[in-house]
């Protein structure tokens, strides 16, 4: 099933230039936009830069600000650690007919840019899903996490669970981490 699923988002791939070249945007470059992207909202929501003593509201929302990154570098943290466990092929390794629109090396389940953006995206998701308009933005940092992660698996340098594994780790990293600190 796993490679069912693989072969049909790859085969959208090697038919464009254009769409290859934009698969790699959404699959190595987008991610950083999105990192900054997910700052800039967390700052613009506190209203930080509008505020009179820019440092005061800064020191008062550091801790929302940070544990949102928090939860995505312990969720790639952890998906570096699984992949050495669970030792799985990237898809090019395992399949002979796979050539990949760029090249990754190591282990691939579960997926680190999944991983991360997962935890980000529902970190943001449960900070702000009670507060109106900001409630909606955590719903767009999801649709992120998921168009890298489509991106990676039509790159074929990820296999649909990899990155299934990677954006469930990240959500319950995000989700834990997030309820223990609510309970403390």
């Amino acid at each position: 099933m796993n490679e069912i699923i693989f072969f049909f988002f790859y085969n959208l791939s090697h038919q464009s230039i254009f769409f290859d070249k934009l698969v790699v945007f959404f699959a190595v470059y987008f991610p950083f936009i999105v990192v900054f992207l997910a700052g800039v909202f967390l700052l613009m929501h506190h209203e930080i830069f509008r505020a009179e003593n820019i440092f005061q509201i800064l020191m008062q929302k550091k801790k929302e600000i940070l544990l949102v990154f928090v939860y995505g570098f312990l969720a790639y943290f952890l998906a570096v650690i699984f992949k050495y466990l669970f030792h799985t092929l990237r898809p090019f390794m395992a399949l002979s007919d796979v050539s990949p629109l760029f090249h990754e090396t190591g282990f691939a389940f579960p997926s680190g840019h999944a991983a991360f953006f997962g935890a980000l995206s529902v970190a943001i998701f449960l900070a702000h899903k009670k507060a109106g308009l900001p409630a909606q933005t955590g719903y767009i940092f999801i649709f992120f996490a998921f168009l890298i992660g489509i991106a990676r698996v039509i790159a074929g340098v990820h296999f649909p669970f990899d990155i299934l594994g990677g954006v469930i780790l990240g959500g319950l990293i995000a989700w834990l981490v997030a309820y223990f600190l609510k309970n403390i």
